[in-house]
């Protein structure tokens, strides 16, 4: 392989892996601070106990993503010299934000929240869960912020080869940071509520902990189904924005390849791009072009229209848009059907439920890996879209070698490491919680 190839699959390898806990660091923390919010509100201590509980995989979670989280960047250093060059002047504002601003507010008032329980008043620990549920949304938007200029650049002007800072607010809400940031949050909350209901039914199926289990999975059910449901208006909101702003990507995912109006929405298919058509298509004419719009005359920019060398690979992307789709509506449908269940007091008692809960935890993960293949995967051939080509961007005195042997340590390494972080959550979910 040639060394672009190698260190794209590389650095793929390794934000793949700590992308597994960004989204439940933040799911947690938001579904702690409610726990704490409702034992301030009712002074019942029982959220407290559950909060200690939570609290304690929080930590877990949040040292392991800080552990791969390094590793990942200095990849920006080692492989990737000419984009870092390119980039250095609008990635070090948000990246220094996110440091100052996110990540030491998360982790300060997290510490407050193992070790202070005892030491700190009921409102400071309160306030203690609405900071770091506030470090981990602001530490996740100031990085969406940087991948977002890289989909929708603005605010700078290129000298010298250079991308150089002439707006940082124009920068910072560029035209698809919002979009993608709402859509990011919900989906790590979303993370939390399926990881937390996925445990609450454990227990509830071992019969352990059984109000710890009844109350934690309540609360998880309605936040999994607000989050869920909220995922279709926020998901086409960041679609219309892709529309607007990256026309070859929405091209890409909906396997469309001839500019038209009224044009499809596609249901399933096979995209082909030697034969420049998507086999095997189950289409609904029109949609396509009235969800983006509001009106079928929309016209809708297909492959053709653009450069061959500018097209993203197809079929990755593409299917990584849809299965993720259909995974979306799969967790809508789960929250749902348990929402009914609780409605008509069956929820704890219902065993394939049950069942389907705790063997869905990995789906939210899937889905959150899946988002990210077909948004990265997607911007193809651009690491910055439209300026700057992923070819372009790689350090030219790494060889093919180095990077080979870089790929095998880090899978080594990370393997271990997901090994051990699977093995201590196992065991504090084993432990349950201390005097529910």
């Amino acid at each position: 392989m040639d060394p672009v190839t190698l260190a794209r699959v590389q650095f793929a390898g390794t934000i793949g892996f700590h992308y597994i806990f960004p989204p439940l660091s933040i799911g947690l923390a938001c579904l702690i601070f409610i726990i704490l919010s409702l034992q301030l509100i009712t002074g019942n201590e029982f959220y407290r106990v559950m909060a200690r509980f939570w609290i304690k995989l929080l930590a877990l979670v949040f040292v392991t993503g800080v552990a791969t989280g390094i590793t990942m960047e200095f990849q920006f250093g080692t492989n990737w010299a000419s984009y870092s060059r390119f980039v250095g002047d609008i990635f070090g504002a948000p990246l220094a934000a996110e440091g100052i601003l996110a990540f030491s507010m998360e982790s300060t008032f997290l510490g407050l929240l193992l070790f202070g329980e005892n030491k700190i008043s009921r409102r400071m620990y309160w306030f203690s869960a609405l900071m770091v549920a506030t470090g981990t949304v602001l530490s996740a938007f100031w990085i969406i912020v940087a991948n977002s200029w890289q989909q929708t650049p603005a605010g700078f002007h290129i000298v010298n080869g250079r991308a150089e800072l002439t707006d940082f607010w124009s920068a910072v809400f560029n035209p698809s940071t919002l979009p993608r940031f709402f859509h990011t949050i919900d989906a790590a909350v979303m993370t939390g509520a399926f990881f937390m209901l996925g445990v609450a039914a454990l227990y509830l199926l071992k019969k352990r902990h059984m109000e710890f289990a009844k109350c934690s999975m309540k609360i998880a059910l309605w936040i999994a189904f607000v989050s869920a449901v909220l995922q279709l208006p926020l998901g086409h909101l960041h679609a219309i924005q892709v529309a607007d702003t990256q026309p070859v990507k929405l091209a890409t995912f909906e396997g469309l390849f001839e500019t038209q109006k009224n044009a499809p929405l596609l249901l399933f298919g096979v995209p082909d791009a030697e034969a420049k058509e998507t086999r095997m298509g189950i289409r609904v004419p029109g949609l396509l072009s009235f969800l983006i719009s509001g009106s079928r005359d929309t016209v809708v920019k297909g492959l053709n229209d653009f450069p061959r060398d500018e097209w993203p690979p197809l079929k990755l992307p593409f299917f990584s848009f849809h299965l993720m789709f259909i995974l979306g509506v799969y967790l809508i449908g789960l929250s749902a059907w348990g929402m009914f269940l609780l409605k008509n007091k069956k929820l704890n008692g219902n065993i394939l439920f049950l069942k389907l809960a705790l063997f869905s935890v990995p789906v939210p993960f899937v889905t959150n890996q899946l988002g990210w293949i077909a948004a990265e995967v997607g911007r193809q051939p651009w690491v910055v879209m439209n300026i700057l080509k992923t070819k372009d961007a790689i350090s030219t005195t790494v060889p093919a070698g180095q990077i080979v042997f870089s790929i095998l340590m880090f899978s080594v390494v990370y393997l271990l490491v997901f090994c051990a972080w699977i093995y201590l959550m196992k065991l504090k979910i084993k432990h349950g919680p201390e005097g529910a």
